[in-house]
């Protein structure tokens, strides 16, 4: 009797410890896996930079560092040059992509602004964007970054026109006080790009664009925010 104890006790034993082998395999072989998508125009793809100069990709490689060397970190980005508010809902619906990402950010409304649309098409159509943004989000709102619209007034281009900054001033101060009555994180980069009249290296070489310079200021503004996100 004691034998058969003895041999159930060894056999218990093998068991346990090729369960704990199986879990330590299959954790080694566990890749964790991460999805951005980034939403805008212009200020988003990265117009007259490389690349990898665009906000999206120096946000990504900034995370990066804080994941695991096997990590897959994975960037989509819907966005061009002139899209208004229009045109990025109409491009979102055409893409058809999922609603599996871990982190979406959105800045749009500039060309709202240059082309001199309704500000009511904004007032209407920036909601309906963040909601679509958190839909793609999994749902969650937390998730959702909304970056600020830059101020082109403070470039060559611009000329430092006081109606471009009024004008820039309406959308963000509408888009900001969206974000806070509905919790939705707000991240301000426009007086970085304010500072391109004083600071050239701030500023494409278009004349018109935020420089690779100026993209990773607006990463170092992101970055607190996205680490919350993609790290807890």
């Amino acid at each position: 009797m004691r034998y058969l104890l003895k041999i159930g006790w060894a056999f218990l034993l093998v068991l346990l410890t090729s369960c704990s082998s199986t879990n330590e395999t299959n954790a080694i072989l566990i890749t964790p896996k991460t999805n951005y998508l980034a939403l805008g125009d212009s200020y988003t793809i990265g117009q007259s930079v490389c690349e990898t100069c665009k906000f999206p990709i120096q946000l990504q490689d900034s995370l990066k560092k804080n994941l695991p060397s096997n990590a897959i970190f994975t960037t989509k980005i819907i966005a061009t040059t002139g899209w208004t508010t229009t045109n990025l809902k109409t491009a979102i619906a055409n893409e058809n992509t999922s609603n599996n990402y871990d982190m979406v950010t959105l800045l749009i409304g500039v060309n709202n602004q240059y082309q001199n649309k309704p500000f009511s098409l904004y007032e209407q159509e920036f909601p309906e964007l963040v909601s679509i943004a958190i839909s793609k989000a999994k749902g969650i709102k937390e998730h959702v970054v909304v970056v600020s619209i830059p101020d082109y007034a403070f470039t060559p281009f611009g000329n430092s026109s006081q109606n471009i900054s009024n004008g820039i001033l309406q959308y963000n101060t509408f888009a900001k006080n969206y974000c806070q009555q509905n919790n939705v994180v707000f991240v301000n980069i426009t007086d970085i790009t304010q500072q391109g009249i004083a600071n050239p290296s701030l500023v494409a070489s278009d004349g018109l664009h935020p420089s690779t310079i100026a993209y990773s200021k607006f990463v170092e503004r992101i970055l607190p925010k996205a680490k919350q996100i993609i790290l807890n």
